[in-house]
């Protein structure tokens, strides 16, 4: 059987919809993290895959990796130590500073470079305020909760995650801000706008009869000995003390972002800081959930050791608890797009790659659990892979592929793909020559890899938790539509013809890169095909 036949006989739109009808079928309840219905959906992908001739790639020898998401309480003695031309001041957590609850390990870093970024936005090439300034490595500043005058909807958005586009797109080292009118609302990188790290998770009630036990101050899948960029939130006095060196003081910038008046850039002379990162943890709630991992063994003696993944998220919201709205009788959030249609379409593609001509590398398939909550079961498979982190030289990460952005008939042959381009050029490269090899090319659209775009998808999949160790990524999604998290999200509304084409695409892309006699390159150039761009890009260290 050609690799063309395997696609088309295993990932075909009849057993796409078998599969997603019981997926995102009442029974499951919405398929929420921590409850009877994901467990449900993991042992229907697992008795999937032992049916199609994969093998188990958890623990023990089972289909299933058990994530650990704890609830942690944190006693946090860090600091912050500014020195001006000779004049020394530290601030201590509390004391004219805030740290944030995870600080990651103990350590202690100082930057000698402190770049003062205005209002700390890239909105388009009229309102960037990092142009001319090289950020990596520095701390950087700004001020201004509401950005400046005359911008447009999407600087709200932007705004809240200023933090996440210094550190992840300009690789500053460190952040510091007033605090802002967003605090508390920002969506680091958890899924689609939740935080990162998630708000203190419910504990479950007491623990036999001793009272309440106590409130964790953040949750995470993650380890905590992790090394977190410094991002901390300053007052008045830290701010004029910081500038009070400067030709610009700090009352009047401060005024200035007050009226939304255009702010300088400028470097802050004479300054240097030492973050002190010194934080206690105790773990005072343990929840587990379970990823679902399929292995495919390649058959070339020297690449079968190294691996193609592939990944989707098979949690969803669950249903809701409450009162009704006034005439609503559906309380169930079925997800079949989000992500029913990823899921299902990893299942197929495991199948095509088990029963089909197999490929000098293996794959590995993973059903990532908890990315509704802060990308839980991607974050914790990366920190504790069950084949070797750097044997992975791809990982393609699908998420809603289901329908139509907002539902538009121009949309129909469209996939939206994010990410290819950053960390290997020559993974973005095969991507367009795959697309254009099919005997139907799908229409590449790569504005949700635009920087500038306010979605901020590549930091919010189950792919980020790859790209962040430095595996080259593609996230494929035909993005948001007036369904997205309602309890409408039904498998009546699913473009199986579609999907089974953006099987397809993914299929070929995986498959040659699971054939290359080398990894793709990693040239980490950052991303340069956003919105409005097309075609290959040059590839080079």
């Amino acid at each position: 059987m050609t690799a063309a036949a395997a696609q088309q006989s295993f990932i075909t739109p009849e057993s796409l919809r078998i599969w997603l009808t019981y997926l995102a079928s009442d029974d499951l309840e919405g398929r929420a993290t921590f409850t009877e219905g994901l467990g449900l959906a993991a042992a229907y992908i697992a008795e999937q895959l032992k049916e199609s001739g994969v093998k188990p790639g958890g623990d023990h020898g089972t289909y299933f990796q058990r994530v650990e998401v704890r609830g942690v309480k944190t006693t946090n003695h860090s600091r912050i130590t500014v020195d001006v031309n000779g004049q020394q001041r530290t601030f201590n957590n509390g004391e004219g500073v805030r740290f944030p609850a995870n600080v990651g390990a103990k350590r202690t870093v100082t930057f000698n470079e402190v770049e003062f970024v205005g209002y700390g936005l890239n909105l388009d090439s009229d309102h960037n305020d990092y142009r001319g300034i090289d950020a990596k490595g520095k701390a950087v500043v700004w001020l201004g909760s509401r950005g400046p005058k005359d911008t447009d909807q999407r600087a709200a958005r932007l705004l809240r995650e200023r933090a996440s586009y210094a550190t992840e797109e300009m690789g500053a080292g460190a952040v510091i801000a007033p605090p802002s009118e967003f605090d508390g609302q920002r969506g680091g990188r958890g899924g689609r706008g939740r935080p990162g790290d998630g708000p203190p998770a419910a504990t479950g009630g007491s623990q036999g009869g001793r009272g309440t036990p106590p409130q964790p101050d953040f949750t995470t899948a993650q380890r905590l000995d992790a090394v977190i960029t410094p991002t901390i939130t300053s007052s008045d006095e830290f701010l004029d003390f910081l500038f009070s060196a400067s030709d610009f003081k700090y009352a009047d910038l401060k005024a200035k972002a007050q009226q939304q008046e255009d702010l300088p850039k400028f470097t802050l002379k004479g300054v240097t800081i030492t973050f002190d990162l010194d934080a206690d943890y105790q773990v005072v709630n343990t929840r587990y959930t379970r990823n679902v991992v399929g292995m495919v063994e390649g058959t070339d003696a020297r690449l079968k050791d190294t691996y193609v993944a592939f990944g989707a998220h098979y949690d969803h919201t669950g249903y809701l608890q409450g009162l009704l709205p006034n005439g609503q009788t559906d309380r169930i959030y079925n997800g079949a797009d989000d992500d029913g249609s990823g899921i299902a379409t990893l299942i197929g593609l495991a199948r095509a790659f088990a029963r089909g001509p197999k490929t000098r590398r293996s794959e590995i398939f993973v059903w990532h659990a908890g990315e509704e909550l802060g990308l839980y079961g991607s974050r914790y498979f990366a920190d504790h892979p069950t084949v070797p982190l750097d044997h992975m030289v791809a990982q393609l990460n699908m998420d809603m592929i289901g329908r139509n952005h907002d539902n538009l008939e121009s949309e129909s042959n469209t996939v939206y793909t994010v990410g290819a381009d950053r960390i290997s050029s020559e993974l973005h490269n095969i991507l367009v020559d795959v697309n254009a090899s099919l005997t139907k090319p799908m229409t590449l659209n790569f504005q949700l890899n635009d920087p500038t775009d306010p979605e901020r998808v590549y930091y919010r999949s189950d792919h980020y938790s790859y790209a962040a160790k430095g595996i080259p990524i593609i996230f494929f999604t035909t993005f948001l539509h007036p369904d997205y998290h309602r309890v409408t999200d039904q498998v009546d509304k699913i473009n199986f013809d579609k999907m089974a084409h953006i099987a397809q695409l993914i299929y070929e892309t995986g498959r040659r890169v699971a054939n290359l006699d080398h990894a793709p390159v990693r040239d980490s150039k950052g991303p340069r095909v956003g919105k409005g761009g097309s075609g290959k890009v040059k590839i080079g260290l």
